[in-house]
């Protein structure tokens, strides 16, 4: 009787002029979302801050402290990917680059090697399509890839795309 395991999976894509195109158009969208939630923030606060400004000053003044370091943490999630679009031009054409991991799950016998089990697996895809599935051994080291991200969130924890030799 067996275990089950999960495992990671390494998502690997082979740079293509479709995967530029579609990391930066995600990037973009991503970007002009941001300033989106930069307009809707002052389109939401000005009124309060004028009718605050009438009652109590200082308390307007704090308010618009607290809205301005916000929108500058918006500006500054905003600046990191357009950092990433510059750094996706720079891609070579037919580099591997990681585009995140997956979770599968794996069933353990006795007599396993556990070294496979545990390299884990990368599936590798072009345009979209799996060209290739590798078993990793567990020992294998890592060649410095490529990181994509393409999204920052909301908390302002940032993930950089990490192009090789840079």
């Amino acid at each position: 009787m067996g275990v089950v395991i999960k495992r990671n999976v390494i998502l690997r894509s082979i740079v293509t002029e479709q995967l530029k195109k579609q990391l930066k158009e995600e990037l973009q969208r991503n970007i002009d979302e941001i300033d989106q939630q930069i307009r809707q923030i002052d389109f939401r606060t000005q009124p309060y801050i004028t009718e605050l400004q009438r009652s109590n000053i200082q308390q307007a003044m704090a308010v618009r402290g607290q809205i301005e370091q916000e929108k500058e943490r918006q500006r500054s999630v905003r600046e990191a990917l357009l950092g990433r679009m510059k750094q996706v031009e720079e891609l070579e054409l037919g580099e591997e680059v990681i585009r995140g991991t997956l979770e599968s799950q794996m069933e353990v016998e006795e007599g396993d090697n556990l070294a496979e089990v545990l390299g884990g697996r990368e599936i590798v895809t072009k345009d979209d399509v799996v060209v290739e599935i590798r078993q990793r051994a567990a020992s294998e080291e890592e060649e410095a890839p490529a990181i994509i991200t393409t999204q920052a969130s909301r908390a302002g924890d940032e993930a950089d795309l990490i192009v090789p030799g840079s």
